[in-house]
C-alpha cells in the first residue's frame, strides 16, 4: 500500500512538472543550458543542456550582486538613488539621461553600473563577490569591465544557486539590501504570480556570442528559480528570456 501511494505521488509531481523537450527544442538549435529548480529544494526539477557547469562571463546579470555591492557599502542609499549621467550618448537612447537603480536596472543601463562599480572600488568589490562567493570571483578585467565578458565568470548551477539565496535573504548582506534589489527584479507582478528576472548579453568579436535570462517566479506560494544561457550567433538576453518563458508558459509558473 505504502509503495502504491509513493508511486501515485511521484505520478502526480511528474504531471505539474512535465518531462522538458529536448535540448535543441529548448534552445532551438544553440548552445545552452536550462535549469529549473524549485524554492528550497537541494536539486533542480530540470537541468537541460551542456552548459550547465561552464562558466562564463555573467554580463548584465551582474547587475543583480552590483546592485547589492552598492547598496551595502552605502554607496547608493535605495532604488531611488540617482546618477547623473556623464553626457556620453550611447547606442541605446533610454540609457542616454539620469538613472536611478530602480530605472537603471530596468533598462541595464551599462554606465549607471560602470560608475556604480568605480565609487565602490576594487578592495570592497573584491571583499563582497569573495563573502558570496559569487563565481570565479575574478574582478581583475579592470573595476568597470570585469563582467562585461572580462575576468569574472560564473555558471547557470552558480546563478541557480546565488539566486535562490538572495530570494530567502541568505547572501552575506543586509535584509534590506536584498529586499531592495528583490523588488527592483520584479517584471510583473498579476493574480497569484510575481516574476523576476534580469536579462544578460555578451557581444563578442569572431567567437560566439551569450545570453542569459536569469530569476525566479513565485506562484500560489511556490517560488521556482530559472536560469538559461544560450551561445551562439544571434544569442542576446532577448532571445534567452524568450526561450525561458516558452518552457514556463508549458509548466503552467507564467501564463499562456
Amino acid at each position: 500500500m505504502r509503495s502504491r501511494a509513493l508511486a501515485l505521488t511521484l505520478t502526480l509531481a511528474a504531471a505539474s512538472f512535465p518531462t522538458p523537450a529536448a535540448a535543441e527544442d529548448v534552445f532551438e538549435g544553440r548552445e545552452g543550458c536550462f535549469i529549473l529548480q524549485e524554492g528550497g529544494a537541494t536539486r533542480p526539477l530540470e537541468r537541460v543542456g551542456a552548459l550547465c557547469a561552464e562558466r562564463v562571463s555573467p554580463c548584465s546579470t551582474f547587475k543583480i550582486p552590483n546592485s547589492l555591492v552598492g547598496l551595502e557599502t552605502g554607496v547608493i542609499a535605495d532604488e531611488g538613488t540617482v546618477l547623473k549621467w556623464d553626457g556620453v550618448k550611447r547606442s541605446r537612447p533610454e540609457w542616454n539621461r539620469d538613472h536611478t537603480l530602480a530605472s537603471a536596472i530596468k533598462v541595464s543601463a551599462v554606465w549607471y553600473y560602470q560608475e556604480l562599480a568605480r565609487r565602490v572600488g576594487a578592495e570592497r568589490m573584491q571583499k563582497s563577490l569573495s563573502a558570496i562567493p559569487y563565481g570565479n570571483a575574478d574582478i581583475s578585467g579592470g573595476i568597470d569591465r570585469f563582467w562585461l565578458g572580462g575576468s569574472l565568470q560564473v555558471s547557470p548551477d552558480e546563478q541557480v544557486a546565488f539566486l535562490e539565496r538572495l530570494r530567502r535573504s541568505r547572501l552575506p548582506f543586509s535584509e534590506r539590501s536584498q529586499r531592495i534589489v528583490r523588488d527592483v527584479l520584479l517584471q510583473e507582478s498579476r493574480g497569484p504570480i510575481a516574476y523576476r528576472g534580469k536579462t544578460g548579453s555578451c557581444d563578442f568579436d569572431g567567437a560566439k556570442d551569450h545570453g542569459w535570462w536569469v530569476g525566479w517566479v513565485e506562484k500560489d506560494g511556490r517560488a521556482t528559480v530559472f536560469a538559461m544561457l544560450v551561445r551562439a550567433d544571434d544569442a542576446f538576453g532577448p532571445v534567452a528570456r524568450r526561450l525561458t518563458e516558452i518552457q514556463l508558459k508549458k509548466r503552467g509558473l507564467l501564463a499562456p
